[in-house]
């Protein structure tokens, strides 16, 4: 038969392997350790150190522990050292807890929605396929999280502390899945007998209310107001007595977030062109997500200019390529897989994002960079998976070359952008399908505990 693999061609291939010494010696390596460890380039290990030109983190990692919430964490992040400064304190984290409770709230009110705007469409849909397949994931956008913070305020970490499902969200989700799942099987049988659209949306509201019971006792109820008091470094106590979460934002968060933009490397689209992606959002009615396509070099300098000046950077990426955890290192030649195996492999950036291979996973913080007058060498990363066992106490070095084939997102404030960006930010923004790898920050899981 045309395209079989027949016994005589498969007793070939036996042959030839066993006939072939660097492949058994290899074989006799990988079956007894980890192909990652077998592959590690020791000229990469050895060659890259940990010093940077501009480093401007001064405090501890955070900790997402077993969830997919390294987005929030990411902004929360940015935004916390001028709130430090502000406050005149070491450390000190906003509530991850309280924006992520809001995000899951007003996601499964945003997919179910979705459910009543779909309605006239087949169930085998493959747009409504995908919001059922993803209707309550941990993952998410910038702008998801800008549309919760101005929508629900802010808190410090101390006024909604973690929960057992703040920190593990497996059973949580599961649980929250199926509720949604539920309500929007309930939601398309009033359409599909008559009902009107008003109908489903009424069914939704009374339904949403078990959404907020399951999210409340799970995470805990989010306040409404909350003493707030601090001592600083130089022992001094403050007080600001009763607040409320926007009270908190107005007055500690220092960066003008809605000022700034998503900014993207997407080598299959045109550049200087905004884009967005169908049905990713999380509050109805807020604005939607929006990238424009920059190349990769215009990224770098937007990025190295924002931290040169002092400020943190925003970011997604593909995390898990071509990285070591303990080591903390990424490198776009770390394992040599090719080497290994004998093989070419042959994917570019562009191929392995249309072949499935390549996608956002992951949002941390860049905190550094270390660059002279022949560009940049090799970029500081502050990352969510807490302090043990994760790079130098939680922060990671990324060599340049990394960045150009697994980055592919920050976020920047206007300001920094060219001209032509400037220019480019008016272009009507192309719809990319839901399931498009630019929105897949959104339905990561990207956890720090497997």
């Amino acid at each position: 038969m045309a395209g079989e693999m027949t016994i005589k061609e498969i007793n070939r291939l036996r042959k030839e392997f066993s006939a072939d010494n660097e492949a058994r010696i290899v074989q006799n390596a990988v079956t007894r350790t980890t192909v990652q460890e077998i592959a590690l380039s020791r000229e990469v290990v050895a060659t890259t150190d940990f010093t940077f030109s501009t480093k401007i983190d001064e405090w501890k990692v955070t900790n997402q522990k077993a969830s997919g919430r390294c987005w929030l964490f990411a902004v929360l992040n940015l935004m916390r050292p001028g709130a430090m400064e502000k406050m005149n304190i070491k450390d000190f984290e906003f509530s991850q807890a309280y924006v992520h409770f809001w995000d899951k709230f007003e996601r499964a009110n945003h997919n179910l929605e979705a459910m009543i705007t779909t309605s006239d469409r087949d169930l085998d849909d493959r747009t409504i396929g995908f919001i059922l397949d993803n209707p309550s994931e941990d993952g998410g956008q910038w702008n998801m999280a800008i549309n919760v913070i101005n929508k629900h305020g802010m808190v410090p970490k101390s006024a909604y502390p973690e929960s057992q499902s703040s920190s593990s969200t497996r059973w949580m989700n599961a649980n929250l899945r199926l509720l949604v799942r539920s309500i929007a099987s309930e939601i398309r049988g009033i359409i599909d007998d008559g009902g009107s659209k008003a109908d489903a949306r009424a069914h939704k509201k009374n339904r949403m209310e078990d959404v907020w019971r399951l999210l409340c006792i799970h995470l805990g109820t989010p306040p409404t107001e909350f003493e707030w008091s601090w001592r600083d470094k130089d022992n001094e106590h403050h007080t600001r007595g009763t607040m409320t979460p926007h009270q908190f934002l107005e007055e500690f968060v220092t960066i003008d977030y809605n000022d700034y933009v998503c900014l993207v490397n997407d080598p299959r689209n045109d550049l200087m062109q905004t884009y967005t992606v169908d049905f990713l959002q999380n509050v109805v009615g807020g604005p939607p997500v929006e990238y424009l396509n920059i190349s990769i070099e215009e990224m770098k300098t937007v990025t190295r200019k924002l931290l040169e000046d002092g400020t943190t950077v925003w970011m997604g990426c593909d995390v898990g390529k071509h990285m070591h955890r303990t080591l903390g290192l990424w490198d776009a030649k770390l394992f040599e897989f090719e080497e290994m195996y004998g093989v070419k492999f042959g994917l570019d950036k562009k191929d392995r994002l249309d072949y499935h291979h390549s996608l956002m996973t992951h949002a941390m913080l860049f905190t550094g960079v270390d660059a002279d007058e022949n560009g940049v060498r090799k970029w500081r990363v502050e990352n969510s998976w807490g302090a043990k066992n994760s790079g130098e106490d939680g922060y990671y070095t990324m060599n340049d070359s990394w960045f150009d084939q697994y980055m592919f997102e920050i976020a920047a404030p206007k300001s920094y952008l060219t001209d032509v960006m400037l220019k480019a930010l008016e272009t009507k923004p192309v719809v990319l399908p839901a399931w498009d790898p630019m929105g897949s920050l959104a339905c990561s899981n990207c956890g720090s505990e497997d």
